[in-house]
């Protein structure tokens, strides 16, 4: 099976999830290949998974007519490229998650007549997908919220895929491996797979929270010495108590042990908050060519997350301490969380994917 989608770690998990569940279902040696574009995140996750990594050209198409022929031209490049590096793999079918590379693969998938499965991650789907659901051969999806975008006929509605280890991990298992005690309250901060400058400058701005939580905060790379300034600053009584880093390789253990995340809504929190049971204050990104708004309401509407704009995030610190002191209302939403998970959801695509391909 060819897999492909990137740029976002919310893109590139759900095929690796689904990949490892093919290869569990069946008794043969299933051969992987992932198909990205180098340079974003999924040239380093992909390859640390143990799964082979191409690369084809591929990106936006802008607005305006230098970014559009632009984009274009690099479209056409990555269609071929992909369509040489399919014709070798000669997959049995081809999993696309969105995202810039996935539609170059998914040409390259129509014209050598293979079957195509395409996944919406997101609520609202972007140019990526609504190009690709008219070549793709079935569509699946997160949620209800999101299959009304897509062709009823050829829709089914999965749920999120995520890493294995967010169902064998408990709780208390996270906690003790984090050092974190039982009673003490734990606050992380996470901008997605490529940071998130606005939530890190609110909490730089609000030194505080760390007297009143332990607070493990995912920066970014090129936020990570401003962290660290910080945490040389606080009192030496409640500096080990702020946590930076600009990479978290255990991200699912820290979202189990923990009792609230500040975070965007890319697609990843679709799937990974309710996996962890994991209340959240929201802060969704507005992109050119995508709105994360819609995932952020989603669970906002189900009771699992509170949602600040960007215009509100000043209110970030106040509203962090205001939940965790309300020990009700968190278990509350992490119940409502829990609620939208679905376990099954890797199998589900991976009986779709098995369906196309017979």
């Amino acid at each position: 099976m060819a897999l492909s989608g990137g740029g976002t770690g919310g893109h590139v998990y759900p095929g690796l999830a689904v990949g490892r569940a093919l290869q569990r279902r069946l008794e043969e040696p299933v051969e992987l290949l992932y198909v990205g574009i180098r340079g974003r995140v999924d040239e380093r996750i992909v390859p640390a998974e143990g799964l082979p990594f191409r690369a084809v050209a591929g990106g936006q198409v802008r607005v305006g007519v230098l970014g559009g022929v632009a984009g274009l031209t690099r479209l056409a490049l990555g269609a071929v490229q992909a369509f040489f590096l399919l014709r070798r793999f000669r997959p049995d079918v081809v999993f696309a998650t969105g995202g810039y590379a996935s539609v170059p693969v998914g040409v390259a998938a129509r014209a050598l007549r293979r079957p195509l499965v395409v996944f919406l991650p997101d609520v609202r789907p972007g140019w990526a997908v609504r190009l690709l659901s008219r070549l793709a051969t079935r569509m699946t999806t997160t949620s209800e919220a999101a299959s009304r975008y897509l062709p009823r006929g050829k829709t089914k509605v999965v749920g999120y895929p995520v890493r294995d280890s967010f169902w064998t991990l408990d709780r208390d298992e996270a906690r003790r491996r984090l050092g974190i005690a039982p009673d003490e309250r734990l606050l992380l901060v996470y901008g997605g797979s490529l940071g998130a400058h606005a939530i890190n400058e609110a909490v730089f701005a609000a030194g505080r929270l760390a007297e009143r939580c332990v607070v493990i905060h995912v920066t970014g790379r090129d936020d990570e010495p401003l962290a660290l300034e910080l945490k040389a600053r606080l009192p030496e009584e409640v500096r080990e108590c702020y946590r930076p880093a600009a990479y978290l390789p255990n991200l699912p253990e820290a979202m189990k042990a923990a009792d609230l995340a500040v975070t965007r809504a890319g697609a990843a929190t679709l799937g990974e908050l309710p996996a962890a049971g994991l209340p959240a204050i929201l802060v969704p990104g507005v992109y050119e060519g995508h709105d994360q708004t819609p995932n952020a309401e989603y669970l906002a509407s189900a009771g699992a997350a509170v949602v600040l704009t960007q215009a509100r995030i000043g209110e970030l610190a106040d509203t962090a301490l205001a939940l965790l002191g309300d020990a009700v209302r968190l278990r509350s939403m992490a119940e409502a969380a829990r609620r939208l998970a679905r376990p099954e959801a890797a199998d589900a695509i991976v009986d779709v994917l098995l369906e196309v391909a017979a």
